[in-house]
């Protein structure tokens, strides 16, 4: 077998290059494309916090609490050696995302967990969207709120998913805390929301 000279190899490399140049142009150019719509990217944010926030609510806290009774969850988890609650484990997660996005200019979003019935006041809704998205998906089991609201002068497209009891941890933790202002919830019921707002251009 002959081999090739030096001089294929290198006209093959600088094709190569080129190639590789302008696939990497392509997907910087696909990258810089308004291909995903406000409510699109909304959708998939909630599905894997939901996702994330259900499973461990159901093969963490609800097993070793419930089911295995070999430790407790506890919003004092550090005095307690407990669990964090599920509730508190998502708001971690938001205060984390807010700073670490702070470095990075074009992930500008922000998520939190409401209720119209908070245990923690902090989170009880506090615009008008918010107010009628909780209700609106309390009022309408399995459907979402979407809406345009400003603040501050921007605007932003808001989205507000149900927060449900998906295990029956979720129920007696509400059910039987002292700060609760409500003691009649059910599994399956909706005992919140999350409000999801990410910023508008013009």
């Amino acid at each position: 077998m002959k081999l090739k000279s030096s001089k294929t190899f290198i006209a093959l490399g600088i094709v190569g290059g080129l190639a590789t140049a302008a696939s990497v142009t392509a997907a910087i150019d696909v990258a810089n494309q308004p291909i995903i719509s406000p409510k699109t990217m909304a959708d998939a944010l909630h599905l894997v916090m939901d996702s994330d926030r259900t499973v461990y609510t159901r093969k963490i806290v609800n097993r070793l609490v419930k089911k295995e009774k070999v430790i407790t969850a506890s919003e004092h988890f550090e005095d307690d050696k407990a669990l964090v609650l599920p509730a508190q484990m998502f708001r971690f997660g938001s205060e984390l995302v807010a700073k670490r996005s702070e470095k990075l200019p074009d992930v500008n979003f922000s998520y939190s967990l409401q209720s119209l019935w908070p245990v923690n006041s902090q989170n009880a809704p506090k615009t008008a969207a918010e107010k009628t998205g909780l209700k609106y998906i309390a009022d309408n089991k399995g459907k979402n709120y979407y809406t345009v609201e400003e603040l501050g002068g921007s605007k932003y497209f808001t989205a507000v998913y149900p927060d449900i009891a998906v295990a029956p941890v979720c129920v007696s933790c509400h059910n039987k805390h002292k700060d609760s202002p409500r003691r009649d919830f059910k599994l399956g019921d909706v005992m919140g929301g999350v409000v999801i707002r990410i910023p508008l251009q013009g």
